[in-house]
């Protein structure tokens, strides 16, 4: 779908809505939404079959990349392919054991997995925006089809993952704490109420404070984890769109357009990077404090 054929503002609405499947209020069985308001409408259990096609089709390759790079290992010094996969594996590696000083042999393989899925959904924002949906509309036959390429300018697939790194947090909290070391450390922090004397009275007031606070702060992790990457992505791929509708707006602004989509790719290599890496660190770092039984 080329950016003269509607309105820009159709354009961009366009290429920022998800190919949506879910159940119409009143209506008897799923169907894909026709438009935004239909796919609001589904509601929380519609499916967005492009962000959930991309993410789960990215991480077989990912698993398939590195089982061929596992396959085609030797005792020999490793080189191309192979030696590429062994620069990341060492480098994640060294990640992990500076920040992590635990022993958990999950960790390492999580911080792998993460770092490498989160880095190919983001690369997958340096795709021309324009051409997989038109391949798309291409082989459906409709031209109005939605379909999102970059899995992680979706909100539902970065919190998704990030409150499933939530819920392991809490998993090896209570399993390295005990349930009762997991209430206390949301009931004792960060003032430890009084056991004795006078003041001993102040002592619920100062759990439910410390209640409420820790609460909050737990909560917001998975949220800020997950709507960092969200945004920045997103904010990307903006850029990306706006850029591509400056093709249709004349041969000037068409030969400007491809300079800035060439130069902002080149620095969004380092965005998607960088995304990628603090999304792995901030997990390494919250892992490790559901292993802090000492500062507990």
């Amino acid at each position: 779908m080329s950016a003269g054929e509607q309105t820009s503002s159709g354009y961009i609405l366009h290429h920022l809505q998800n190919l949506t499947y879910g159940k119409m209020p009143g209506e008897d069985g799923w169907r894909l939404a026709h438009n935004a308001e239909e796919a609001a409408e589904m509601g929380f259990m519609a499916i967005h079959l492009d962000s959930m096609g991309w993410s789960i089709g990215l991480g077989l390759l990912f698993c398939f990349l590195f089982k061929m790079a596992a396959n085609k290992a030797t005792t020999a010094a490793p080189s191309g392919f192979v030696g590429f996969i062994e620069l990341v594996i060492e480098f994640i590696d060294n990640t992990v054991k500076d920040t992590f000083h635990y022993k958990n042999k999950l960790i390492a393989p999580m911080a792998l997995t993460i770092f490498c899925w989160v880095f190919m959904m983001n690369a997958m924002d340096l795709i021309p925006v324009d051409w997989i949906p038109q391949l798309v509309a291409l082989i459906t036959g409709d031209p109005h089809m939605f379909f999102k390429v970059v899995p992680s300018t979706d909100p539902n697939i970065t919190l998704g993952m990030s409150f499933t790194i939530f819920f392991m947090m809490i998993f090896f909290t209570i399993k390295n704490k005990g349930f009762m070391g997991f209430v206390k450390e949301l009931t004792c922090h960060p003032f430890a109420p009084p056991t004795k004397g006078p003041a001993i009275v102040l002592a619920p007031l100062m759990i439910a404070i410390n209640f409420a606070l820790e609460t909050v702060s737990w909560i917001a992790k998975p949220i800020s984890l997950g709507l960092r990457l969200f945004g920045n992505m997103y904010a990307g791929e903006m850029i990306f769109i706006l850029i591509a509708l400056m093709y249709g707006a004349g041969l000037a602004f068409g030969i400007f357009a491809g300079f800035l989509q060439l130069g902002w790719a080149i620095f969004h290599i380092l965005v998607i990077s960088l995304q990628a890496f603090v999304f792995m660190v901030l997990t390494i770092v919250y892992m490790a404090m559901a292993h802090d039984v000492d500062e507990h």
